[in-house]
């Protein structure tokens, strides 16, 4: 048998990751979601040539006219999917990937949770006004209190935690070794759970809704408040109340800790495929086939979003990413030209123009977390893509 080049100590570097991102559950534990082979839906195919649809970059020193392609090669593609209306019109898969393969979602994740918090608002069981505490009273002694599940939802909390992937010390990386992603993080006073991790955190750095600061762990928070108002294991939910409506046709796997909790601000894993459901599902606002997943109000809103949020966004270093956006219910977006995105760090996401009901998914696995430039010309090609077509 041919041996692995990666292992629990340089899974997440370069080279590796090229490799690893397609194999993170033979590493970590992980949870399944199912999928049930006589729920699968089908898609129809149009193939399409998009490779030489053009762009233009703006950003300085980058400056420039594109294609597709160019996009393609240069950003580290793993797979790329394009779907509109529900028909895929472009697939292709990279670096050992197929329509089979799963890969690590990194914080894609995340949005697939904000989605169930809005399954629970739209039964009563949440109130997005009410505090975090409200729910979690075993927090009110820590950065947590006084923030509505609204600012965990919209990252505006008050709690002091630094998310600074290129600081290997940072607090992002100290809560992933608790699912063992950073072994050589790991010490005699390292949490046991996700739940532990948070419990922690003691410490504030802002005033509750005052500012966007993008901190991992208000979403695992949020799952924590999802079991505690459900009495259902994080899991379960996700299984039976967003994965199974989606009909999807791979199984996907999230790193866990050692209670089986559920690592959803960066660990879930899953298909190129499903994604594009998923997206399918937020451009039908909500629907998926004749089955409602979540309320046409809760993605009406997350589009939407609120003057405080654009002012909160436009003053941090994202604003080339997408202009004129603002982040809400875990989701990028800019209501002025009505597109929704998820994004993980080595370049994963999936894009959404609401407008002509287009979804765009790729893979990556850029060799840094944050590369700038490779996100801006990535989202560049895909605003002109989905534009175009």
């Amino acid at each position: 048998m041919e041996k692995k080049s990666f292992d629990v100590n340089n899974w997440g570097y370069p080279p590796h990751n090229k490799e690893s991102f397609q194999h993170v559950r033979e590493l970590f534990s992980t949870v399944t979601l199912t999928a049930e082979e006589t729920n699968t839906t089908s898609f129809e195919y149009k193939e399409e040539d998009i490779s030489k649809i053009k762009y233009e970059l703006k950003f300085p020193g980058f400056e420039g006219e594109y294609t597709i392609q160019d996009m393609l090669d240069k950003t580290y593609t793993d797979s790329f999917l394009l779907m509109k209306d529900g028909v895929i019109i472009y697939e292709k898969y990279f670096n050992g990937m197929t329509e089979q393969s799963v890969h690590l979602m990194n914080s894609v994740s995340k949005s697939f949770l904000g989605i169930l918090i809005g399954t629970l608002v739209d039964e009563g069981l949440v109130k997005t006004e009410k505090l975090l505490t409200d729910y979690l009273p075993d927090f009110k002694d820590t950065g947590f209190s006084g923030t509505t599940v609204q600012q965990a939802l919209d990252m505006t909390g008050s709690v002091k935690y630094g998310e600074v992937y290129l600081e290997r010390e940072s607090d992002f990386w100290k809560e992933t070794s608790v699912v063992g992603w950073r072994p050589a993080l790991v010490n005699d006073k390292t949490p046991e759970t996700l739940y532990e991790y948070a419990r922690g955190l003691k410490e504030v750095e802002q005033e509750n809704g005052s500012a966007f600061h993008y901190r991992t762990v208000y979403t695992n928070i949020l799952g924590m408040v999802a079991e505690k108002v459900t009495g259902k294991t994080l899991k379960d939910l996700l299984q039976k109340k967003l994965w199974e409506k989606i009909c999807p046709e791979q199984n996907a796997y999230i790193v866990c800790d050692k209670e089986e909790f559920p690592y959803m601000g960066a660990g879930m894993n899953a298909c190129t495929r499903d994604l594009a459901r998923f997206g399918q599902m937020i451009v039908n606002r909500g629907m998926f086939g004749n089955e409602r997943v979540v309320s046409e109000d809760w993605i009406v809103k997350t589009l939407a979003g609120t003057d405080k949020a654009r002012q909160n966004f436009e003053v941090t270093e994202y604003t080339p990413l997408i202009p004129g956006g603002h982040y809400m219910n875990q989701f990028w977006a800019s209501s002025n030209s009505e597109i929704l995105a998820c994004v993980g760090i080595h370049g994963q996401g999936i894009y959404m123009n609401m407008a002509n009901k287009t979804v765009a998914v790729k893979f990556s696995s850029h060799p840094d977390p944050d590369d700038g430039p490779l996100f801006i010309e990535t989202f560049t090609a895909l605003d002109a893509l989905t534009r175009s077509i």
